[in-house]
């Protein structure tokens, strides 16, 4: 299952808006059109998104009218201006642009249709690696899951959350394959409610055992014994180990903690942020109040009732058992641990 994919200058995504009900794909040729499908969350999760800006970027090349590098090269850098705007805390978003742009400075490359196809090879192999490398966290993690195990997790870090095969997910999928009996309690995940809609949507469709359950209900499913892991994925993890996920993370990690219930982030290195020491400064998105007030359309609270509506929250790292990424699993101190996977990769 492809979240999204490129089809000769088309780019073509599931709109997880319509899920679980409907499975509707949609299809763009103007990188304004997939900065809007980011924004109003036709695609959503951290490495996911990262896909779609570099597809956009490679449509706004092959659209472009340019005649000249120097020309193209403006209007790719456009184009990255609009879809770095979409949505501020995912770090998969701004390394995808980062690498998308660096590629374009090849000296090698001559004359614009060369650079055009750079790009599109680019978003593809991007598109590519995080399939792999989902695969490979999954390996890591499912050497941490027993035979029996009940998990927890919160939002939606399947596949639909990546190009393929997921974060959070992925060491579930892969123990499941090996024969190990696991079952999922999946967390509602207020106020869009990925876990209900989606991840449950996902684990229902591979047939691996899961338990729908409230947001508020996981305290209790922890305190009772009934959890032995927690994963989650994240949206920024930073150069100290914090962890920037989906809101109410925080609250699952600090009770997790609280009754000895290991806690890993499954992220890809391309979401480790060392640029940023503590997750108090990573800018936390605020969105709709609507989503907060209203449930598929119906409104749900007092009319004109004030809202907050902060998108992530931040776990910090004394909280955080492991960070399982593509090179392994980092354990505290995560500052030094993340490090050197970082280098891992670049080496």
């Amino acid at each position: 299952m492809r979240t999204i994919e490129w089809d000769s200058g088309v780019v073509r995504m599931i709109d997880q808006r319509k899920l679980p009900h409907e499975y509707v794909e949609v299809e763009f040729t103007d990188y304004r059109d997939v900065a809007r499908a980011i924004k109003e969350m036709y695609i959503r999760g951290a490495p996911a998104i990262g896909a779609a800006a570099a597809y956009g970027l490679a449509l706004a090349a092959v659209h472009s009218e340019a005649g000249s590098k120097s020309q193209l090269v403006a209007d790719v850098r456009i184009a990255a201006d609009v879809l770095r705007e979409t949505r501020p805390t995912a770090s998969n978003l701004f390394w995808a642009l980062g690498r998308m742009l660096a590629r374009l400075e090849d000296e090698s490359l001559r004359g614009v249709d060369q650079m055009r196809q750079a790009l599109i090879a680019e978003a593809e192999d991007l598109a590519e690696e995080d399939v792999e490398v989902n695969k490979q966290m999954g390996q890591y993690g499912a050497e941490l899951i027993e035979d029996g195990y009940n998990i927890l997790t919160h939002c939606n870090a399947g596949g639909l959350a990546t190009v393929d095969y997921g974060t959070a997910l992925a060491p579930i999928r892969t123990a499941w394959k090996q024969g190990k009996r696991v079952h999922v309690y999946v967390d509602e995940t207020r106020p869009r409610l990925q876990g209900a809609r989606l991840t449950a949507w996902e684990l229902m469709r591979d047939g691996i055992p899961m338990t729908l359950i409230a947001d508020n209900a996981a305290g209790y499913f922890i305190q009772s014994g009934k959890v032995d892991l927690v994963f989650v994925g994240a949206d920024r993890v930073v150069a100290n180990g914090d962890v920037v996920n989906k809101i109410g993370t925080y609250k699952v990690a600090v009770v997790a903690g609280e009754n000895g219930i290991p806690f890993y982030a499954v992220v890809p290195t391309s979401t480790i942020d060392l640029s940023v020491e503590s997750g108090d400064q990573v800018p936390i998105e605020e969105r709709d109040a609507e989503e907060v007030t209203h449930v598929r359309g119906q409104l749900i609270g007092p009319e004109g009732v004030r809202v907050a509506n902060p998108a992530f929250d931040v776990t910090p790292h004394r909280y955080v058992t492991g960070i399982i990424t593509e090179h392994g699993i980092a354990y505290p101190p995560l500052a030094k641990s993340l490090r050197a996977l970082c280098a891992t990769k670049k080496g």
